[in-house]
C-alpha cells in the first residue's frame, strides 16, 4: 500500500479589536500578498505547537489557540491540507520577521479593501470576524491514553 506524499499547513486568524492580524509576503509562491500567518508542521511538532511558533516567527506576535474554524482539502500531487486556527492575541506588536515577511499588522474589513490580500486568506478573515459556529477545540482529557496524538471535539 502506498500512502502517497502529504503536506500540512496551518493557518492563523489572531483577532485584536475587530482586527486582524496579516503579514505580507516576502517571498514566493503569493509575494507581495497580505495573507494571515501560517506555515507547514515540521516532523513530531504536534500541530497546536506549530500554528503559535509560525505566528511568532512571522509576526512577532504572541497567540494561544482558540479552536479549529476551516480546513482546506488540495488534492493534487503532493497533497495539502490547511487547517485554520482561530487564535486568542496574547501580547506584541507585529514585526515582520524580514525573510518570509516584509510587512506584519492588525487590519480592519475598511482597511483590507484597499491591500493586495490573498483569495484564500480573504475566504479566512470572513470567517474569522463573522463565524458562528463553535467550532472545534482539542481534547485535552480524551477517555482513552493519546501517547503524543491530537484529538480534537466539537466546542461546547
Amino acid at each position: 500500500m502506498h500512502w502517497g506524499n502529504y503536506s500540512i499547513g496551518v493557518g492563523a486568524l489572531v483577532l485584536r479589536d475587530e482586527k486582524v492580524l496579516l503579514v505580507r509576503r516576502a517571498i514566493e509562491p503569493g509575494k507581495g500578498n497580505w495573507t494571515n500567518p501560517g506555515g507547514y508542521i515540521e516532523q513530531h511538532e504536534p500541530i497546536e505547537e506549530t500554528i503559535v511558533r509560525e505566528v511568532y516567527e512571522e509576526s512577532g506576535v504572541r497567540a494561544k489557540v482558540r479552536e479549529i474554524v476551516a480546513v482546506r482539502d488540495q488534492p493534487r500531487d503532493i497533497h495539502n491540507v490547511y487547517i485554520a486556527f482561530a487564535m486568542e492575541y496574547q501580547e506584541g506588536d507585529p514585526v515582520p520577521d524580514g525573510v518570509e515577511s516584509d510587512g506584519a499588522g492588525f487590519f480592519s474589513l475598511e482597511e483590507m479593501k484597499e491591500m493586495k490580500v490573498a483569495g484564500f486568506t480573504q475566504w479566512l478573515v470572513n470567517i474569522a470576524l463573522n463565524q458562528t459556529g463553535a467550532g472545534l477545540k482539542a481534547d485535552k482529557s480524551p477517555i482513552v491514553p493519546v501517547n503524543g496524538h491530537g484529538f480534537s471535539i466539537l466546542n461546547d
